[in-house]
């Protein structure tokens, strides 16, 4: 199968970064490209765990906070909150549309991850973060502070969407590991037990190893053309050795605070 085969399929767009960053040689971009497929693959058995437990731990709080299953039903007539009904309806739409009656256990599963990501928002702070730090019952307390949880959040849900979107992740892989880690430290956070369980079967790891071997570049440093749209920069790309090492996030640090510019910057950008 030659680059015709592959720019047909795939289109010349898609995959006109691959074939750039490895000065057109067609096993090289086939490679990596495929290997940019089995990184979002290994992915997500932790992407899966963590938006399932995040959303089951948050309504298991509103429940609480609230007295009602349907914890949600309150949001429409509640100061400072009344913004967030646009999601339930939304999910009640969603519902009714697949001609289903509504109900709390559909609404949750129906909610998105935006959703359950925007509660820990600075301006929902005084009226939920209280309850809502409950949800993370293992993160060390000297930590345990909302600005320290909305970072990763967020991180993870830039990222899902991508491997959901089926858009390049392979670009920063010491950054995807790092996300990697963090995602599992916070899952600890939730559950103590979840990581013991997902390590049963999580591949990231194993198929990092080969991604750092497939994508890196023998020696040099790649320029961008022009500037990426979210930072505005042309910078070097520096290749990355299977050999760097990449240091795990401590479960007792506060996750370090990565802009939305510098997250897509060191991810996805060529």
């Amino acid at each position: 199968m030659n680059k015709v085969f592959f720019e047909k399929v795939f289109s010349e767009k898609r995959l006109e970064k691959y074939f750039k960053r490895h000065n057109n040689d067609t096993d090289r971009a086939i490679s990596h490209y495929r290997c940019n497929i089995e990184l979002s693959e290994a992915f997500y058995p932790g992407i899966s765990t963590f938006e399932i437990a995040l959303r089951n731990a948050i309504s298991r709080e509103l429940t609480v906070l609230y007295g009602r299953e349907d914890w949600y039903a309150v949001f429409a007539t509640t100061p400072g909150l009344s913004g967030l009904n646009k999601y339930i309806q939304q999910a009640n739409k969603q519902i009714a549309g697949r001609n289903e009656n509504s109900s709390p256990a559909k609404i949750i599963a129906e909610l998105t991850l935006g959703f359950w990501v925007s509660l820990f928002n600075v301006e929902y702070e005084r009226i939920l973060w209280k309850d809502l730090r409950r949800v993370f019952p293992n993160m060390p307390k000297k930590v345990r502070q909302r600005k320290n949880i909305t970072p990763p959040l967020n991180r993870f849900r830039a990222l899902r969407n991508r491997i959901f979107h089926n858009e390049p992740i392979s670009w920063n892989l010491a950054t995807v590991a790092k996300i990697h880690t963090e995602m599992i430290t916070v899952m600890g956070w939730i559950n103590k037990d979840i990581p013991v369980w997902l390590a049963t079967f999580d591949r990231f790891e194993k198929v990092l190893q080969t991604a750092l071997k497939v994508t890196s570049i023998p020696s040099g440093t790649l320029y961008r053309d022009k500037p990426c749209k979210p930072c505005k920069q042309g910078k070097p790309v520096s290749p990355i050795s299977p050999a760097s090492p990449i240091s795990p996030i401590s479960p007792a640090s506060p996750a370090s605070p990565i802009s939305p510019v510098s997250l897509f910057h060191t991810i996805f950008c060529f």
